[in-house]
């Protein structure tokens, strides 16, 4: 197998190891976090898998991006909640079974909603796009649903063993994460920054702001449900958007190279508002105690 052939399994591996490390921490009842909560599941749909698309939408358009840019911002756009997120979310002082309960059914929902998205927007640009349904099942199972499952099975049969695994899988899955994101991005850099520009960038950071501000409202009355919303809406899963470009953009690996990008970049714009929330959670902590 060639590199390039090899960098999506490993992000697989990486993110599949990442959630299992959350998956050992994750109370059974987490998953089913959002079905028992009926308006803020349909605002967090709206946020993710209707607000977010439009704004990729119309950045790409009004800004007249490079066409590998502009791909990607659609396909991660329409990926759902990247499953290295839950822990940021709960370290910026979000609600922990929220986090968790929007990955699992932001995953199962994305199997419909990724094909119906890139067709639909397809549509719309006047170029026929088909996502398999199955593609897409494949990897939020072997990334997301199945990891998840097995943390929670071996949290509730073996508890000391599942504490004491959690954060070493979780570290070693966020650092292969990291060497492959340098990896991808190093070895198509100068073609990458020449095709789109320093605009690249501030055209991924505005996406990101939009976004956060657009989950952030969204959220409700609940400023932990709005912490989390807010970043849930603004990261995406870079290995469902690598898997679409794989399918619908074969021959230019330039794509796959910038949704890396965009995905790191995603990653550090949300970091001030994070720390933000951190702070604010720290804060309001002893008011809560008294």
């Amino acid at each position: 197998m060639t590199l390039a052939q090899l960098i999506p399994v490993f992000l697989q591996l990486s993110v599949g190891l990442v959630v299992l490390g959350l998956g050992l921490q994750t109370a059974p009842g987490d998953l089913t976090y959002l079905l028992r909560r009926p308006a803020l599941l349909v605002r967090s749909v709206l946020a993710m898998n209707v607000v977010t698309p439009l704004v990729a939408a119309a950045i790409a358009t009004g800004l007249h991006l490079a066409p590998e840019l502009e791909v990607a911002l659609v396909l991660l756009a329409v990926s759902p909640v990247p499953p290295v997120l839950p822990t940021k979310q709960v370290k910026a002082g979000g609600s922990s079974s929220y986090a968790i309960g929007l990955l699992a059914f932001s995953a199962v929902l994305a199997i419909v909603a990724v094909p119906v998205s890139m067709a639909v927007i397809g549509r719309a640009f006047g170029v026929p796009l088909h996502v398999p349904a199955m593609l897409i099942a494949r990897v939020v199972g072997v990334t997301a649903l199945a990891p998840l499952l097995v943390g929670v099975l071996v949290l509730s049969l073996a508890p000391g063993a599942a504490r004491r695994l959690s954060k070493p899988l979780s570290r070693i899955g966020s650092m292969l994460l990291g060497a492959l994101t340098v990896v991808v991005l190093a070895g198509s850099w100068r073609g990458l920054t020449g095709a789109m520009g320093g605009f690249a960038v501030m055209a991924v950071v505005a996406f990101v702001l939009v976004s956060l501000v657009a989950g952030h409202v969204l959220g409700g009355p609940d400023e932990d449900d709005r912490t989390v919303l807010a970043l849930a809406t603004a990261s995406r899963h870079p290995g469902v958007a690598l898997t679409i470009a794989g399918a619908v953009a074969p021959d230019r690996p330039a794509v796959s190279a910038a949704v890396m990008l965009a995905f790191l970049v995603s990653l550090l714009a949300t970091g001030p508002y994070a720390k933000r929330r951190t702070r604010a959670a720290s804060s309001a902590t002893p008011a809560k105690g008294a």
